[in-house]
Parts: structure tokens; sequence; C-alpha cells
């Protein structure tokens, strides 16, 4: 699916074709919370997720990943918008189309971050969240 912005000449797609990984891996190996994933982590990542890329001008300006059953539950993640294209909204409008994607907005959806809480609390997230971190299977 596609999205056009009503005032800017920015689009959302949902077509992982379209998504530029070597931009998306650079972008959040400079992140606080995927900075210690592989390439390799990242790439297969995002072929197992439903992910939806903004556009502006033909180029990657942000990115935002699902992890979802599509029937329960969606955990959001990896969302970044290039520091050139901040400021702009496009953050939200980000979140709204993903929100509302058919897919998963029948879904109960959880996120963590450090930052971002009044983003996201606009979209109905709310501050709790229970988390077992990844363990070392050696």
């Amino acid at each position: 699916m596609e999205w056009k912005h009503e005032e800017l000449p920015y689009l959302i797609s949902d077509d992982k074709q379209l998504l530029d990984k070597e931009q998306i891996c650079g972008w959040l190996q400079t992140t606080y919370w995927a900075s210690e994933r592989s390439k390799e982590m990242i790439v297969k990542g995002i072929e197992n997720s439903l992910c939806f890329g903004l556009y502006g001008e033909n180029r990657l300006a942000g990115f935002v990943r699902v992890v979802s059953d599509y029937a329960t539950f969606s955990w959001v993640c990896d969302v970044y918008i290039d520091p050139a294209h901040r400021g702009l909204g496009l953050g939200k409008w980000l979140m709204e189309v993903m929100v509302e994607h058919p897919q998963i907005r029948h879904t109960n959806m959880t996120l963590a971050t450090r930052d971002a809480h009044g983003l996201y609390e606009q979209y109905g997230f709310e501050r709790r969240e229970m988390m077992r971190r990844m363990v070392d299977s050696k």
C-alpha cells in the first residue's frame, strides 16, 4: 500500500522491495536501541516484519518496523526519521499510517522508548511495559 502526504512531497509505502537496507542499517547502528545489532540481524528483522518506508524526493527519509502475529499482537520498533527530515511532522504521520494499517490496526500494540513517550501517547500507547531480554544460548 502507499500513502501520499496531503501537503508535503512525501509518501509512505509498506513495500519492502523499495527499502534501502544499507541506509536503514546505517541509521539503526547509530541508535541507542539497535547499535549492537549486526547488519545481518537488522536485515533479517526487516525480512520478517511489516515495514514502512517514508520517502521524500524518491529517497528514504524514515522507517518503522512492526513484528506481528496479525491476530492479537504487534510490537512497534525501529522508528527512525532521518535528521534532515525532522521537524516536519513526518514521525507523527508515519505513526498515524502505521497504527491504522489494515493488517494490524485491530491488534494490541506495544513499543519501548527512552525519549519519545509524548509522541507515542498521542496514538494510544501507555507507559507500562514488562520485557524479557534476549539471553545468550551458550
